[in-house]
């Protein structure tokens, strides 16, 4: 049975719908964020905006303030859910390393079958260029790609993701190239809905101080509700409402919160600025590019290619898994028969040596034809030496000297020789 990509999906994400909507794997705390608005604004329009139906009554304003806090709050939670449930720009994944960046590093070399040879690798930087100037990538181990710039690898959801900002544990979502829009948007809608929830509790207040005559104190007692919500709303300012300013900044000068960081750490430029204008307008007019996963698709089966590892472990069993054993063999049967042929040779020369003389001089004894004989078997030097093979390995092979055959078979002529003459003489 065939499977979609949300099926064998290696990121920590969770796919509802069929992967229709995207989440990370910390979805569940957009459940507190959904309490924390919608709570405080049930409490609003229950206790307070209800009251206030009838304080401007000429024109039924009162209506419109319970609409407004309604209408506001669900415009907020759609950005909420634009921010947490779509696609922030995630890279799809590699299945191999990058072929085309393969090289032969010699400064980098693996001990193969004894022999130092150079190690297959790729770069781990390379330099792009952006707005004039070079920019430096890094290589991503866990997606097997180079991250374009401006891109970052998310440890929670474990995915290389676009203009990467950083990971919000609010809306269970990285933020990125496309959902930052969304995200800005909904930070920025929440700090007006917590202004306005906060003023009008306090017009609540004033209408009771202005319908009782009476002092705060005794107008916030008379409304616990509304002082509830002030604290609440005012608290939350320091929070959104800061973070909105951070962000309006950020845009501004055209970072990330990613990169605030980073640049500030490192005394690195910002290349990516272009004026405050122009910033605000590649954030808030540029189109959204779609998204380069289509998680509903169906898995296709690729054909395994061969990765750095088998790569350079078929290079390895190329050098160095040859049998040196045969070649050895082959030396020791060569020598042997060489020595066959000398000690033959010599032993006709003996006996040759023998019947021209005749009676003309003593024959030799049989202690000189052992000792000649003994020489011979002694004269083919096999010698055991260590060299560098045809295949690249430090391995003993047996050696057949055929000069030093030659030369003692000669040293033997040289000696019956002498032992004639002397038998003569």
């Amino acid at each position: 049975m065939e499977k979609r990509v949300c099926e064998v999906w290696k990121g920590s994400n969770k796919f509802i719908l069929g992967g229709r909507l995207i989440f990370g794997p910390d979805a569940k705390s957009l459940l507190v964020t959904l309490l924390l608005i919608t709570v405080p604004v049930i409490i609003f329009c229950v206790f307070v905006a209800r009251h206030l139906w009838h304080a401007f009554s000429p024109y039924n304003a009162g209506y419109a303030i319970l609409a407004v806090a309604i209408v506001f709050t669900i415009y907020v939670l759609i950005l909420l859910f634009l921010t947490s449930a779509r696609d922030p720009g995630i890279i799809p994944r590699n299945s191999h390393p990058p072929e085309e960046e393969f090289r032969y590093d010699s400064s980098v070399s693996a001990e193969v079958g004894g022999r130092q040879t150079p190690s297959l690798q790729f770069p781990r930087t390379k330099e792009v260029m952006v707005n004039g100037v070079h920019v430096r990538v890094k290589y991503c181990d866990t997606c097997m790609l180079y991250r374009p710039p401006r891109c970052s690898h998310c440890s929670i959801c474990n995915n290389c993701v676009e203009r990467f900002d950083h990971h919000c544990p609010w809306v269970g979502q990285c933020i990125g190239l496309r959902n930052y829009r969304y995200f800005f948007m909904f930070v920025s809608s929440a700090t007006l809905l917590c202004i306005y929830v906060f003023s009008m509790s306090a017009l609540y207040i004033k209408v009771l101080m202005d319908d009782h005559q009476g002092t705060v104190w005794k107008a916030m007692k008379e409304s616990p509700p509304s002082v509830i919500l002030m604290a609440y709303c005012f608290i939350s300012l320091w929070f959104v409402g800061g973070l909105t300013g951070f962000h309006l900044y950020l845009i501004s000068t055209n970072q990330t919160t990613y990169e605030n960081f980073r640049f500030r750490a490192d005394n690195r430029i910002n290349v990516y600025n272009l004026g405050c204008p122009s910033n605000f307008l590649e954030v808030f007019c540029t189109k959204i590019k779609p998204s380069k996963n289509n998680f509903r698709a169906f898995v296709r089966e690729e054909v395994s290619r061969p990765t750095l590892q088998s790569i350079q472990g078929a290079e390895a069993e190329d050098i160095g898994g040859g049998d040196p054993r045969p070649k050895v063999e082959d030396d020791l049967e060569i020598g042997e028969d060489l020595l066959k042929i000398s000690q033959r040779r010599n032993i006709e020369e003996i006996d040759e040596d023998i019947r021209s003389r005749g009676s003309n001089g003593p024959a030799h004894t049989a202690l000189e034809v052992d000792a000649i004989l003994d020489s011979d078997h002694r004269a083919p030097t096999i010698r055991s030496e260590t060299r560098h093979s045809s295949w690249g390995r430090r391995s003993g092979s047996w050696e057949i000297a055929t000069d030093d055959v030659l030369s003692n078979s000669k040293v033997m002529e040289s000696r019956s020789y002498m032992t004639g003459k002397e038998g003569r003489q």
